[in-house]
């Protein structure tokens, strides 16, 4: 029996523009990310998340100790990819006492920011950031 995430829907807007993302899925049925239907695009994410990008553009430097650390891909929501493809950032989150539930993980060579994913639920589900 599978076991349901908490049901929750986040409307961001973004140029005029409403982007509705459910997560009220089955952990073992999650969409695939490379669905249309679960992108994003830079200008709707939190600003916090637009900085961390333009940070890793950059190479850094990062505030966090393991941000750039390898990704597991662990819950398998993301492209199956050889260990050490994935590398997460983390996306601070205003007030938090820690680093948050938010997250930006990239694959390939570590300044790329292609192809990258937004996590607003630590992992539970992704969304292919496009520009």
């Amino acid at each position: 029996m599978a076991r349901w995430l908490h049901r929750s829907i986040v409307a961001l807007t973004a140029a005029g523009s409403v982007f509705l993302w459910s997560n009220a899925v089955a952990r073992d049925t999650a969409p695939s990310v490379t669905d249309s239907t679960v992108t994003v695009v830079v200008a709707a994410l939190p600003r916090e998340a637009q900085r961390t990008l333009t940070l890793i553009a950059q190479g850094g430097p990062f505030p966090y100790a393991k941000d750039g650390v390898v990704f597991g891909n662990y819950e398998k929501r993301l492209p199956k990819m050889w260990r050490g493809y994935y590398h997460e950032y983390t996306v601070p989150t205003p007030g938090a006492r820690n680093r948050g539930a938010r997250r930006i993980i990239c694959g390939g060579d570590q300044r790329t920011v292609d192809p990258c994913y937004y996590t607003q639920d630590h992992y539970n589900s992704f969304r292919r950031i496009r520009e």
